[in-house]
């Protein structure tokens, strides 16, 4: 796989170590070696973040690395590409992470998590380190949609200082620097091979045989929050991939992920509000919570907001990486593991 239109974008070898406590919580208690004291972090944190530690190429100090990870629907009606928008308009001295590009090149299924070989490769064509603080931001038009998917995937293979911009259409309404244009160039690093942490990701098979459970009104242990659209959900709205049955998996929760974001701004709602929707949602916190959608995006949303909101137990939440994609093209149809609701 090429990486030279990932060169604006930077990262760094790390391995992860598990703790029971939430993304929030990690960085606060690290916050003496940070920049930014949270896994959300506004405009004017990350301005003045980057004011004390930027992005320089060959600096050796502490540095402040925006990422951007726009990426876009498949079937998106404008046919916009996320190089494209990180071309247009971007942060000063931001990289590009290319969800499609850094993935699994022997899936079937789109941006699967890469192997950890993949991953060191294009975190070195990013010129990222081990000890840079990354800032994962999405597009002006979304607000939040893949962002918290990449963030999610640093935290998957360790790289230990990692936040999300709450969010960049906020970032551009309140006048902060943006840049347009080719990127310059960075200096390539050499990033260890990360430890890829299976503990944040629940496999297909796992999956499977809770689902089993489910549909005969058991596993009563495990919630499952679906972030696509309720229509899809149901069963009742097609699924943006062709060929794919929707519908969900039995005992899932249907939780699109709007509902998590501000209206009008697409920015996190505050963490008080989460957790009523949590609830509302009668999403037990003591329970193992898998997060899933179409294809691992958002899913990722949800997940960020149950950190967010500190709701459930920190060491017990995973992402569901294939999602509907994988799970509508894996299980048969005498499964009966395609649950529709009229």
């Amino acid at each position: 796989m090429a990486f030279a239109a990932f060169r604006s974008s930077g990262l760094s070898p790390t391995r992860l170590v598990r703790s029971t406590m939430s993304a929030p919580q990690l960085v606060r208690q690290q916050g003496q070696c940070r920049s930014l004291s949270s896994y959300l972090v506004t405009p004017k944190e990350l301005n003045e973040a980057l004011k004390k530690n930027p992005p320089t190429k060959i600096s050796t100090a502490p540095r402040v690395v925006p990422l951007c990870a726009a990426w876009f629907m498949p079937n998106d009606p404008e046919g916009r590409k996320g190089i494209d928008v990180f071309r247009k308009n971007r942060i000063p001295q931001a990289r590009f992470f290319d969800l499609d590009g850094v993935s699994d090149r022997d899936s079937p299924y789109p941006h699967m998590l890469p192997t950890c070989e993949t991953f060191a490769e294009a975190m070195s064509e990013l010129g990222i380190r081990r000890d840079d603080e990354i800032v994962v931001y999405d597009t002006e038009e979304l607000g939040i949609f893949s962002a918290p998917r990449v963030g999610w995937t640093l935290r998957v293979f360790g790289h230990p200082k990692v936040h999300v911009l709450n969010n960049y259409r906020l970032w551009v309404r309140e006048g902060y620097p943006t840049e347009t244009g080719e990127p310059s160039q960075v200096e390539k690093t050499n990033y260890a091979l990360p430890t890829y942490d299976s503990k944040l990701v629940i496999p297909y098979l796992e999956l499977k045989e809770i689902a089993k459970e489910h549909r005969k009104e058991g596993a009563k242990e495990v919630e499952i929050l679906d972030a696509r659209p309720q229509g899809r959900w149901a069963g009742t709205d097609p699924e943006p991939r062709a060929g794919l049955s929707s519908g969900h998996i039995p005992g899932s929760i249907s939780l699109p992920f709007p509902e998590l974001l501000d209206p009008e701004t697409k920015t996190y709602l505050p963490a008080d509000e989460l957790r009523k929707i949590f609830e509302a949602r009668e999403v037990d916190a003591s329970k193992s919570i898998i997060s899933s959608c179409g294809s691992g995006v958002t899913a990722s949303i949800i997940e960020t907001a149950l950190g967010e909101a500190e709701y459930g137990q920190p060491n017990l939440r995973r992402v569901y990486d294939g999602s509907w994609t994988e799970w509508a093209q894996r299980v048969k149809q005498s499964d009966g593991l395609i649950k529709k609701t009229a």
